[in-house]
């Protein structure tokens, strides 16, 4: 027959043993849980990288087209081409279809 001592031991250390496995246990969730959401910033923040560098792109050829704009020789040449006007002394040419 077991004497008391090592039947407290004993029940201490199943106490133990199940205390360990359930704080592994979440720290394994935890983990889990982290990674998981860490990979879903990744990817999101790589979809806003691109989103960013296409307003990026298209901010630049808006500046480059109201630069064109401001440019009063390309104001005439638009002038000419889309609504057929000339400048006094010039005459307008078209190409027979």
């Amino acid at each position: 027959m077991e004497s008391p001592k090592t039947t407290g031991a004993r029940r201490r250390f199943k106490l133990w043993l199940v205390a360990m496995t359930v704080i592994l246990a979440w720290a394994g969730y935890a983990l889990f849980s982290q990674t998981q959401r860490q990979a879903e910033t990744a990817e999101r923040l790589s979809l806003a990288k691109d989103r960013l560098e296409q307003l990026h792109q298209q901010t630049d050829e808006l500046q480059a087209k109201i630069k064109q704009l401001n440019d009063p020789e390309y104001i005439s040449q638009l002038a000419s081409k889309q609504q057929g006007w000339v400048k006094p002394g010039e005459e307008l040419l078209t190409a027979p279809e």
